[in-house]
């Protein structure tokens, strides 16, 4: 039997009041207590980081609990388990024996095990005549059941921390898509308010997370969107409550027919254009249709609306040029102030892109041509994505025909990738 005396290690490792400390709290086991050591090791994987073992050392901890003959730690059953260290190395899968040395005096650092140790350093076991264990040395793991209720305790506050981080960023991950998805659909319907701005806000809350971050960085950071997420629903709300107010029934329809419920809304940049098309307005809602026999010029004069089939609507000139700050090189003078000399840029990059005149020619006609202008830079700012920009804009062009292309999600997407360089248009 077990004779539950204070031990001291064998050759050069040295007494501590660390080890006295463990032996002596391993020896307070209350009586009859007993408790599965599998159930007790799953707890102990799940309270690591607690604890300050790491999965090596839990290894070898399982190769010590394999030796030991019974299911339930008891100390009627004795808790000495005296395996040699090559047997350690063949159930840790090949582990060096020098390597399960180190992760044995980790284990004994943690207060998880005690060693005692023969007289000469050796593990074995003393039988009596009727082949009961009489006296071993070796590992006893004593200290585990002793800590069991304590172990228990921290494995359930780690799980509970755990659950409460996925929690935390579940919320995060919805404000993030919330406040994206809000501030898109008030740049698309051009309400009036600093919707840029609150963007870099948005991402300059985002970027400053750290790669790991803690429980309380993810709590404020939660905090803070939650707070940029309230202030952009009270500004739409504004908004919605005074069209309301002004009795504008075709207003409200203009703006649930011209949401996108497939426009990007991820926070990662992104350049896919394959969303649904806006909704034609139809003439008994009071579209405008164009007069037959009126030139193409005037049909493509007021680009906030188009009817031509396309349904396309141009965006503020200040947001196309903070999604694609390329073309500003290609403007008069390095300087784009104006719808006209985005339009000179985008003819001067048509040709440097290899656009055939017919090709931007038809996109002009069927987007108008603030609007195809708007794609030429989109294609200028994601050139090294595209292989052939002709093909490119005659593909839109078709899509946009048959009113499947959107401009806004692919400003969007620039507008995210774009956001960190911070660059200011002319």
């Amino acid at each position: 039997m077990e004779t539950g005396s204070v031990t001291t290690p064998f050759g050069r490792r040295s007494m501590t009041l660390g080890m006295l400390a463990n032996q002596v709290m391993a020896g307070e086991i209350k009586p009859d207590q007993s408790v599965d050591k599998w159930k007790l090791f799953r707890a102990l994987c799940e309270a690591k980081p607690l604890l300050g073992i790491g999965d090596r050392a839990l290894a070898v901890l399982n190769a010590l609990l394999s030796f030991y003959p019974k299911n339930e730690l008891a100390q009627e059953n004795g808790l000495i388990v005296f395996p040699s260290n090559i047997q350690l190395s063949l159930r840790t899968h090949g582990m060096a024996e020098q390597t399960v040395r180190r992760h044995l005096a980790a284990l004994v650092e943690a207060g998880l095990l005690v060693r005692k140790d023969s007289p000469n350093g050796k593990r074995y076991v003393r039988r009596d005549r009727a082949g009961e264990v009489d006296e071993a040395f070796g590992f006893s793991l004593a200290p585990l059941l002793a800590r069991a209720e304590e172990i228990e305790q921290l494995a359930a506050e780690v799980m509970a921390e755990r659950l409460h981080v996925q929690r935390l960023r579940e919320r995060i991950t919805l404000c993030r898509r919330d406040i994206a998805k809000l501030i898109e659909a008030a740049v698309e319907e051009e309400i009036s308010g600093d919707w840029q701005g609150l963007y870099r806000e948005f991402r300059d809350l985002i970027e400053g997370l750290p790669r790991s971050p803690t429980t309380a960085q993810l709590e404020l950071l939660l905090d803070e969107l939650t707070a940029l997420r309230t202030d952009i629903l009270n500004r739409l709300e504004i908004r919605v409550k005074s069209a309301e107010q002004r009795g504008n029934a075709d207003y409200i329809e203009r703006h649930i027919q011209n949401s996108n419920p497939e426009s990007i809304s991820e926070l990662e940049p992104s350049f896919d254009t394959k969303q649904g098309a806006i909704a034609e307005q139809d003439d008994d809602r009071g579209a405008v249709t164009p007069e037959k026999g009126r030139g193409e010029e005037e049909q493509t004069r007021r680009p906030e609306v188009r009817n031509d089939g396309g349904g396309l609507k141009s965006f503020p000139l200040g947001l196309v040029l903070q999604a694609c700050p390329e073309i500003l090189a290609y403007g008069p003078g390095g300087v784009i102030r104006n719808w006209r000399d985005l339009m000179a840029a985008a003819v001067i990059v048509r040709s440097m892109l290899g656009v055939s005149p017919s090709a931007y020619e038809e996109a002009a006609n069927v987007m108008g041509p603030e609007n195809a202008a708007t794609v030429m830079a989109c294609i200028l700012e994601r050139g090294g994505h595209i292989n052939s920009a002709g093909g490119y804009i005659r593909g839109l062009t078709r899509r946009s025909e048959k009113g499947e292309f959107a401009i806004g999600p692919m400003l969007m997407a620039l507008l995210r990738a774009n956001a960190p360089a911070g660059r200011k248009v002319g």
